[in-house]
């Protein structure tokens, strides 16, 4: 009589576990669409990442470089605000809104008032319409209104400012208001680790809630924007590995990136790139002439050390953002949702130089704020670069500091290119770009490098188009301009775009690129327009993407039509007008 019951038990606990396959399987049948994980980083240099050359620990980011694909040539906006701008919209920053920064300027010219404005619709807005469910968690720094009132659904992160200290919890803002929250002990609370964690619970209670639905979630990580801040363990890590220095360290990023595919053998290294405020420099004590970073010989041994350290905090800041990211891909992976998601990652403008070799220091009432929601911001933060020395060293990175780490190591994270954010040479404007994505990206796809030029808004008609979701004309009544990018679904299978102008400018810095030639420089506009005799570089990208030789002199007529193109991009783009200076 027991092996009988045993049997029935037996059998009955094979139909229930049956039916729970066939509903599974029903359910992935409804669910046709795929997922969409898009993470974004903060800062985060062209060459940080393993599987771009760098000597961070980043295995989680790497397998999903290694078994889907790297773009070579993916373009941002030079800056946080305008780059985040045209990522949510799929336009050019100018035409969103935001060619400079967020904030609401109604008065100034049409490109630059500092919020996504009514010709805009977000990527959130556009998949909501598709039966997507939406939701955000990290930096926004688009403007207002919040997140909520813009296509996502939940929402927890900091809405305003540009950085914010990430061990303060307060800080960090909950939308829609009165919406359940984590509890996090005292010395629990990191930022990138609480993005994460609202990721994965808004995730699951859509599973829960609407498993037949697909979702869009936009990590938006702080990570590793200053103020540079990273669990001890992490910084640990890598307590040793800066000491050799830059100069060094750009000579070996160089030669990994050329043994993995990401440059060409004949690829060189741009000298030292320039300190962005020498007067600032020369105010720290920084050697050298102060228009370029100085050798790190230059450097007295007790700076060294204090410079070594930043870069090991910021190095233990990917680190950390990168097993954040192995947390998500796991659960991905035990619920069976990996092969149906498409994972996209890219940063949203070069390193970041600020603001010169030995960087700077943010003052304590900026780290200390107790309003949610309200990030750093207000100005360039304008404390010298603190010199640690002894057990001081051991504090940096933790609570109760806040550092950046300069233009030298800036120089490290964009190798090989020139110059960083704010600028649009091409450590400016290069980030690392990977797509992963199973069930399409597999056999010769798989791990494939693509060279093709593209842009941020190319992500989202990426995921405007594999979600199937119709791009409209008209948005709460309001005039749409048209969708400025491409799907990249093409490139990855081995296929080119049509060849278009890419145009860039950040506070009067500015560039085209057409096919192989690219023209670019700093400060050439005003408020005018292009100022008299701009002091334009040309560069043949194809064969000299570093920006090392100037072909201005020998190529004028070049230099000219790609002048006129500018021009008349810029008008078409709302980069024209400009505010006045």
């Amino acid at each position: 009589m027991k092996n009988y019951f045993n049997v029935i038990k037996t059998a009955l606990s094979c139909l229930l576990i049956a039916g729970m396959l066939g509903f599974t399987q029903q359910v992935k049948a409804q669910k046709e669409k795929p997922n969409v994980l898009l993470i974004m980083a903060d800062d985060l240099g062209y060459s940080d990442l393993g599987s771009y050359g760098g000597e961070i620990k980043t295995p989680n980011l790497d397998e999903l470089a290694y078994n889907g694909v790297r773009f070579t040539q993916m373009y941002n906006s030079a800056r946080c605000s305008p780059s985040r701008a045209s990522l949510m919209t799929g336009l050019y920053p100018h035409q969103a809104g935001i060619g400079f920064f967020a904030g609401d300027r109604p008065n100034n010219p049409p490109g630059y008032r500092g919020k996504l404005q009514p010709r805009a619709v977000t990527v959130a807005e556009v998949l909501k319409q598709s039966g997507y469910r939406t939701f955000m968690t990290g930096k926004w720094h688009v403007g207002e209104p919040a997140p909520t009132e813009q296509g996502f659904e939940q929402f927890y992160g900091f809405d305003h400012g540009y950085a914010a200290n990430s061990w303060n919890e307060d800080m960090m803002i909950r939308l829609p208001e009165g919406a359940d929250k984590i509890e996090y002990g005292d010395g629990e609370f990191f930022d990138s680790d609480a993005f994460t964690d609202y990721a994965l619970k808004f995730i699951k209670d859509a599973e829960k809630e609407t498993p037949d639905k697909p979702w869009f979630t936009f990590v938006s990580y702080h990570a590793p924007h200053f103020p540079v801040q990273a669990p001890q363990k992490y910084i640990n890590r890598y307590k040793k590995k800066y000491q050799a220095g830059w100069d060094q360290l750009r000579e070996e990023r160089l030669a990994r990136m050329k043994r993995i595919g990401i440059l060409p053998e004949d690829a060189e290294l741009s000298p030292r790139s320039s300190i962005p405020l020498p007067r600032v420099a020369k105010e720290h004590g920084v050697p050298g002439d102060l228009e370029s970073n100085p050798a790190w010989s230059e450097i007295p041994d007790d700076r060294q050390k204090d410079l070594a350290r930043r870069m090991a905090v910021y190095a233990g800041m990917v680190d950390n953002m990168d097993d954040n990211i192995g947390r998500m891909v796991e659960h991905l992976r035990e619920t069976g949702e990996l092969d149906n998601t498409l994972i996209l990652f890219v940063s949203d403008n070069g390193a970041c130089a600020e603001w010169g070799p030995y960087g700077f220091d943010l003052p304590q009432r900026m780290l200390d704020a107790k309003k949610p929601g309200q990030g750093i911001g207000g100005g360039t933060p304008g404390l010298p670069s603190k010199l640690y020395k002894g057990e001081e060293l051991d504090e940096m990175g933790g609570p109760g500091t806040g550092i950046a780490y300069g233009s030298g190591w800036a120089n490290v994270s964009n190798t090989p290119w020139s110059e960083y954010k704010h600028y649009t040479y091409e450590g400016g404007i290069g980030t690392p770009f990977i797509a992963h994505w199973p069930d399409k990206i597999k056999g010769k796809t798989e791990g494939a490098i693509r060279h093709q030029p593209s842009f941020l808004f190319d992500i989202t008609a990426t995921i405007i188009d594999v979600a199937g979701a119709d791009y409209p004309e008209k948005f709460d009544g309001n005039e749409i301009e048209p969708l400025e990018g491409k799907s990249l679904m093409p490139v990855m299978f081995g296929r080119t775009l049509e060849e278009r102008p890419l145009v860039y400018e950040h506070t009067g810095n500015a560039a085209i690129r057409y096919g192989d030639w690219k023209m670019v420089g700093k400060n050439v506009l005003d408020g005018q327009g292009m100022v008299d005799n701009p002091d334009w570089k040309l560069y043949n990208i194809a064969e000299d993407r570093s920006e090392i030789y100037d072909l201005s002199a020998e190529y004028p007529q070049v230099l000219d039509k790609l002048e006129q193109k500018f021009m008349k991009e810029a008008e078409r783009t709302y980069i024209f007008p400009r505010p006045g200076e």
